[in-house]
């Protein structure tokens, strides 16, 4: 369904994404990763949130500014950003796909304190990997605050098992 809605073929790492959402679904790391899965209806449903900001994005009252400058929310077709993971300090986690490059969909990472985006040539779980295990992975890894790596489901939804 992922790939039906985007409009475009997604990279040969998806198969990895989709393992993780399998392994996992939608939740946080660490009591502070953020990552959204790929089932509707639960509150980390990455769908739901890419439909979301592709709105917010292309709703003309907020004029030419988008969440993601100096790029776009993806629209299918075209050329931007799916953001796949965030952290409680603002760092975000996204794919660039650009419809014209079928199957290079680099991760683009943002720290909370760097305006500038750090691109990734890697799958999904290598990206999530060094930033809950590599301390030496900067500006991102969070190894060395000594969080762990536990994993909490957010498929019922933070509030009596409804999304908010």
């Amino acid at each position: 369904m992922l790939a039906g809605e985007l409009g475009v073929p997604l990279p040969t790492d998806y198969t990895d994404y989709k393992e993780l959402c399998e392994a996992f679904g939608g939740g946080v790391f660490s009591e502070c990763v953020y990552f959204p899965g790929s089932d509707e209806g639960v509150s980390f449903d990455l769908l739901a949130q890419w439909r979301a900001a592709l709105s917010v994005d292309r709703d003309g009252g907020f004029g030419d500014v988008s969440a993601v400058d100096p790029h776009a929310v993806y629209a299918p077709g075209g050329k931007g950003l799916v953001q796949w993971g965030s952290t409680e300090w603002a760092d975000e986690y996204f794919r660039l796909i650009d419809a014209e490059r079928p199957g290079e969909h680099p991760v683009l990472a943002r720290s909370n304190d760097i305006d500038a985006r750090h691109r990734y040539d890697m799958p999904t779980s290598e990206f999530l990997d060094r930033v809950l295990a590599d301390a030496d992975f900067h500006p991102f890894g969070i190894a060395r605050y000594g969080l762990g790596t536990a994993f909490e489901s957010g498929s019922g939804g933070p509030v009596d098992g409804h999304p908010l």
